[in-house]
């Protein structure tokens, strides 16, 4: 039983979805319809269908692309981004903004700690920044911390309302509210809380993203927004049919139960989790009151790669272990998208209690 923070386990009909018959996407005329209803579904999760402020693409490629995207599409050498972080993948994208020459302001806390909002006011007060963009993440999958980005957010519009916000939903899109709205780039992918295949990154982006995108013009064609804005006319590359089939089916199934339930479904699924953990004697590495529902990062100093063993081997059940310094000190259930029910929550946290 896979119970991994992404990829999380695919329900029958998506796999059903995967064996037809293959499409060819660049000259079927059928599949553009197949992807516009694509968009206008994941519009919806989003919160944006009945927004005209926001555009959402589906390149093809893993959800790390849409990161690397985002950057590549708005920062160029010279360009000022603060980078607010209080884990790795906020880390990560000062990286990736280096790597395309920006210039990387890191405001950041310690893992087990919320966004550091009075550092970011200074940073935002400093009269020698000029910040073109801000960065964030909503859900730090590897310590199971849910961000709250209002705060960060009235502060960016408060200080210079031209400043553009790139935030990573990846593993919180589809499983808890996300300010898409307020957000220029909001990504997300098919492998978290829709509970498809690997290999979709999906965007929500703002005009001003897209003014701000063309003015930059961007050079690369793989880590470029830009192509897919207009795809009535095709394509910018070959597109993953089989994965954008798979996609619409599971949001099919997503918007059927609605996107009210689903978030309700995962906020219960994390109590449980998070009850048995107590009961078993296990801290949350997050505080409770930053805990994301679709991820639970339980403390086990020095046991996280030989209980991950252990309940593979004796139990069939797959969970995944800390990342970086936390790799053997972090024990990762995930409970979203599909494995986000109480009763794989349960079987789950038996055998946790089994190989303690």
């Amino acid at each position: 039983m896979l119970m991994t923070p992404g990829p999380t386990a695919v329900p029958e009909s998506v796999r059903d979805a995967m064996s037809r018959e293959l499409i060819n996407p660049d000259v079927d005329p059928a599949f553009q319809g197949i992807y516009a209803d694509l968009v206008d579904r994941l519009a919806a999760v989003y919160g944006v269908d009945d927004a005209d402020s926001h555009d959402v693409v589906v390149p093809g490629g893993e959800g790390i692309l849409g990161l690397e995207a985002a950057v590549a599409s708005l920062v160029e050498p010279g360009t000022e981004v603060l980078c607010l972080s209080n884990g790795l993948y906020g880390d990560g994208f000062a990286d990736f903004v280096e790597s395309y020459g920006g210039e990387a302001t890191v405001v950041d806390a310690p893992y087990d700690e919320p966004l550091p909002l009075d550092d970011l006011e200074a940073a935002l007060a400093d009269d020698d920044a000029d910040f073109d963009l801000a960065t964030m993440v909503h859900c730090e999958t590897p310590t199971g911390t849910l961000n709250d980005l209002d705060p960060a957010l009235d502060r960016l519009e408060a200080a210079d309302g031209e400043i553009l916000t790139v935030v990573d939903a990846v593993s919180s899109l589809g499983g808890t509210p996300v300010p898409t709205e307020r957000i220029d780039v909001c990504l997300g992918a098919s492998q978290k809380c829709f509970s498809a295949p690997p290999g979709l990154t999906t965007a929500a982006i703002s005009d001003r993203a897209w003014a701000a995108m063309e003015a930059r013009d961007p050079h690369s064609l793989y880590t470029n927004f830009l192509p897919w804005r207009d795809t009535d006319d095709g394509f910018p590359y070959t597109h993953l049919t089989t994965n954008v089939v798979a996609l619409s089916e599971a949001l099919s199934l997503l918007l059927e139960e609605g996107v009210d339930d689903v978030h309700a479904r995962h906020e219960t699924a994390a109590t449980r989790c998070r009850e048995r953990g107590s009961e078993l004697g296990l801290e949350p590495f997050s505080d409770p009151e930053h805990a994301s529902p679709t991820v639970t990062a339980f403390e086990v100093p020095g046991r996280a790669g030989t209980l991950q063993c252990r309940l593979r081997e004796d139990h069939d059940v797959i969970v995944a272990t800390g990342l970086g310094d936390l790799a053997d000190d972090v024990l990762r259930v995930g409970h979203m998208g599909h494995a986000a029910r109480v009763e794989r929550v349960e079987e789950t946290m038996d055998a946790l209690e089994a190989v303690l």
